[in-house]
């Protein structure tokens, strides 16, 4: 995807004289700032990850995925202190967001990759597989993006809800992708982006990346999506997810059950675009995804560019006031039209997704 003409993934890793930094766009700086953050060391890209530097789901496992790279060639070269050193980290990675299955996924598939490997191969072998994490993050934004524009007619108003878009799965996104394909290919699609508070992912980064792509849009509060459904100005409404179980449950950005039940009253297909890295068989149903819950500074104060051009942090709530902040909600199976995948769009529904891993 292109920021200033530019083409970016919200990550890479670049390795030189044995070590990797991890590239990532800040993505609190975002929509007034556009910058490039350099993590020098696995603690620095965790801390990225537990701090929300990098957040959406895709890009959370894609950086874990460097990670650990990176904690391979900072290990030791002696073998029991190599893997020692490497288990270490990747307890510390696994700890920084509970609720996204892709983090947990890719830890895994660096540590099947070197498996019974000696430290030097495994450190070869970490890099190589945490790259190839990063490309097929890129290939399947693009086949979701594909088998999705079927949904995006000529002329469809598409809602969404906080950033499923590049910056949360490396290039392309799973949500947006549709719509930034239907654009490209000169369909006529606009898309109303709900703010999502209290990070406001929807306003600073979903908007700021149509922006990017030149897809109309609107940002609306996020208690006025009901509004325009019910008056008809609402044709699909597609999310991305952080995790799904067996059953087609699937954890999204809270707020998100909200949109599912509005849709359902309003007769509006509802949609989850995601890979099938965040699909996690392991889990029965939502009851059983773990939901982070947050500061609740987040809840409590807003950050943005005051009229002098500067960012402030203000207060909108008494002092002293109590705050709850979960950071997911789940959405039952019953109001999921179907899921978006690389393989195709599915129902959701236990025995479909059980297929794909057949």
């Amino acid at each position: 995807m292109k920021v200033f003409g530019k083409n970016y993934r919200a990550s890479w890793m670049v390795v030189r004289g044995g070590r990797a930094i991890v590239k990532v766009i800040d993505q609190p700086l975002l929509p007034h700032r556009f910058a490039i953050k350099d993590l020098r060391t696995h603690l620095d890209t965790a801390e990225a990850i537990r701090d929300m530097t990098i957040r959406g789901a895709g890009t959370i496992g894609a950086v874990a995925g460097f990670g650990l790279a990176q904690a391979c060639l900072e290990a030791p070269d002696e073998p029991a202190a190599f893997w020692s050193f490497v288990r270490a980290a990747y307890d510390t990675l696994d700890k920084t967001r509970p609720t996204a299955n892709d983090l947990k996924h890719n830890l895994d598939r660096v540590v099947m990759r070197i498996a019974g490997l000696p430290p030097a191969r495994a450190k070869r072998a970490a890099v190589a597989e945490a790259n190839a994490i990063s490309d097929w993050y890129a290939r399947v934004g693009e086949q979701i993006a594909r088998h999705g524009l079927r949904l995006i007619k000529n002329g469809t108003r598409m809602l969404t809800h906080c950033n499923a878009g590049w910056l949360a799965l490396q290039e392309w996104g799973s949500a947006p992708a549709p719509a930034y394909l239907a654009h490209r290919k000169g369909r006529k699609v606009f898309v109303w982006v709900d703010e999502t508070r209290p990070r406001c992912q929807g306003a600073n980064l979903t908007s700021w990346e149509m922006m990017q792509e030149g897809v109309p849009h609107a940002i609306i509060a996020d208690n006025a999506a009901g509004f325009f459904m019910r008056r008809g100005e609402v044709d699909v409404v597609i999310t991305g997810a952080d995790r799904i179980a067996a059953n087609g449950d699937t954890a999204n950005k809270v707020g998100t059950y909200e949109r599912a039940v509005l849709a359902r009253e309003n007769g509006i297909p509802f949609y989850i675009a995601a890979p099938t890295s965040t699909i996690d068989i392991n889990c029965r149903g939502g009851d059983d995804i773990p939901i982070e819950e947050r500061s609740h500074d987040e809840v409590l104060f807003v950050t943005g560019r005051d009229e002098r051009g500067g960012l402030q942090r203000v207060r909108v709530s008494p002092k002293g006031a109590p705050a709850r902040n979960p950071a997911f909600d789940v959405t039952p199976a019953r109001y999921i039209t179907g899921i978006i995948t690389e393989r195709g769009i599915i129902p959701a529904r236990r025995a479909a997704i059980a297929k794909l891993f057949q």
